[in-house]
């Protein structure tokens, strides 16, 4: 058991390692090596848990993704109004980017580099399936705007990486009116206008 427990520790060592060191340095200035002396492991030890460094920059993402989309849904009830289930989705988001900011930084560089491939997109994209869902069922009720997912997504949930991005230089504090009024800016740019 206690084997087995070092192991799980090894492992997640590397991942936070990875996370630390690609955004600090970006995914190219991240070589293996690094990784490894960060986690405090030799070199070959990434070897026994990952591929490649491709490999471990994939598995790295999915694992974060899901922790980001649980953390998410983890209080949606898809019982409840389209409108009041996207604002619970939303600040459980906005919660999940402003309490693990290295995850939530990991996340975005992750949305904006080729360097994921697209079989790992495809599986973290599974992981917003509850959001995707409530949008297809906003369309179908005419509340959200019968436009892309990925329109959907890059005007009401990719504002917040900003804004995170804006609290951590120490630019812009998001205090409790701050979240409200991106809430409503975000569910402004999505409900559709009869």
């Amino acid at each position: 058991m206690a084997k087995l427990q070092k192991s799980i520790d090894k492992r997640n060592a590397l991942i936070n390692a990875t996370i630390d060191l690609v955004n600090n340095n970006g995914f190219h200035a991240t070589p293996m090596s690094k990784i490894a002396k960060m986690a405090n492991v030799s070199p070959a030890t990434i070897y026994l848990y990952f591929d490649n460094k491709q490999d471990l920059v994939n598995k790295t993402y999915i694992e974060v993704k899901a922790l980001y989309t649980n953390y998410a849904f983890a209080t949606y009830n898809t019982d409840t109004s389209v409108e009041v289930g996207f604002e619970t989705i939303w600040k459980r988001i906005a919660d999940f980017k402003l309490k693990e900011c290295d995850n939530a930084m990991f996340l975005a560089q992750c949305d904006n580099t080729p360097m994921i491939d697209e079989l790992s997109r495809q599986e973290g994209i599974k992981h917003l399936q509850p959001l995707l869902d409530l949008w297809a069922r906003g369309k179908k009720e005419g509340i959200i705007k019968p436009i892309s997912d990925y329109l959907l997504y890059a005007y009401a949930i990719n504002p917040l990486s900003f804004l995170v991005m804006a609290q951590k230089r120490d630019a812009f504090q998001l205090d409790e009116a701050h979240i409200e009024d991106a809430y409503q800016a975000a569910w402004d740019s999505i409900k559709f206008n009869k």
